[in-house]
């Protein structure tokens, strides 16, 4: 369920943010339909052109109708509500719903698919509503995005607002995850998700929302990094206390790890900009074979102080951290406060690049 659960965000992520016209619907209204019904009139589109929504899981298209004369009819049954995204042709752009048992109307043109009228929905008014007082603070959403005070703030407050206001909406989970994403305060979300009605709490969404605030809790940012030591590749002990002074990446890795091997150049290049300037690493490596450990530091140009057990999955350093997945890493401050989590791509050149410009 958590990996369907990823899959939809991922696509909900990625997603524009679309003006959709709104519309309120009635609780009445609702309650009287078994199943939802989406009926839509979108002209400019060809007989036969295909509706579909995409796969969770896949991405991929799953066909529901096609469109004829600019029509085309949808029905079908939700457990509970839920975010859908809907295709044209198996071609972008996707539209984003939030589709609960209700009759929808969906009309516009092909070429103003990003001014479409969809209408009859409680859930997607809602949405919409959110995703239109977020517009303005989107660019924060991308995962190498530079996380700049005052939008990180603004989507807190938007967010935190929208929850309050609505603590019965299926809507409430997406504005939590939001400030997840952009600020990863867990203390916040937790707060908010306890506000949650008990519906809202036993869907999936909800389910998934109450992980990741679990998961953020787990070596939060604010939080003073725990103490620990590891050999180093010569065998002497090595302390993070040692560092203390420094920014410092503690970068879990290991020699087998691919995404690791892939992601090793991104952290090279950010330690060749700044090591100069009281920034450096801290490779924590999950390997059990000695050979093949020190042959992927020398073959990846890591120069910077490794460690490790050899225990493989049981490290203990990474053991202490929670760490059931690589490549994963903290930043520490100089008081060796953790600061940030998972940096990747070039969000840790961003990152860096906010601290020494």
């Amino acid at each position: 369920m958590l990996f369907i659960m990823k899959r939809i965000f991922y696509l909900f992520f990625i997603l524009p943010v679309f003006a959709f016209s709104q519309t309120r619907s009635s609780e009445k209204n609702e309650a009287a339909n078994q199943g939802f019904e989406i009926s839509g009139n979108v002209t400019g589109y060809g007989d036969g052109t295909s509706v579909s929504f995409l796969n969770e899981q896949t991405s991929t298209p799953e066909k529901q109708t096609t469109i004829e004369k600019g029509k085309f009819f949808i029905k079908g049954q939700l457990s509970e509500p839920s975010f859908k995204v809907l295709v044209f042709g198996d071609q972008p752009p996707a539209i984003p719903l939030f589709l609960d048992n209700s009759k929808v109307k969906i009309s516009g043109d092909k070429n103003a698919l990003d001014r479409l009228s969809i209408t009859g929905s409680k859930t997607q008014t809602q949405f919409a509503e959110l995703s239109s007082a977020l517009k303005p603070y989107e660019q924060i959403f991308s995962p190498d995005a530079e996380h700049d005070p005052a939008s990180v703030a603004a989507v807190e407050k938007i967010s935190e607002e929208f929850v309050r206001k609505n603590p019965s909406s299926y809507v409430a989970p997406i504005a939590i995850i939001r400030i997840l994403q952009s600020s990863q305060n867990g203390t916040k979300a937790g707060e908010l998700y306890s506000m949650l009605s008990s519906n809202v709490k036993a869907t999936s969404l909800s389910q998934y929302v109450n992980h990741q605030i679990a998961e953020s809790k787990i070596n939060p940012i604010g939080s003073v990094i725990t103490n620990f030591s590891q050999k180093d590749t010569s065998g002497k002990m090595v302390s993070i206390s040692s560092f203390k002074g420094k920014y410092v990446l503690v970068d879990f890795w290991a020699s087998w790890c691919r995404p690791c091997r892939m992601e090793n150049p991104n952290v090279v290049a950010a330690y060749n900009k700044y090591n100069t300037k009281n920034f450096t690493v801290l490779g924590v490596s999950l390997d059990q074979a000695k050979p093949a450990w020190i042959s992927a530091i020398k073959m990846d140009g890591l120069r910077w102080t490794h460690v490790s057990d050899l225990k493989g999955w049981g490290n203990e350093v990474a053991g202490l951290f929670h760490i059931t997945s690589i490549p994963q890493n903290l930043l520490i401050d100089p008081q060796g406060k953790i600061i940030a989590k998972n940096l990747r791509g070039d969000a840790l050149n961003q990152k860096l690049g906010e601290i020494f410009k």
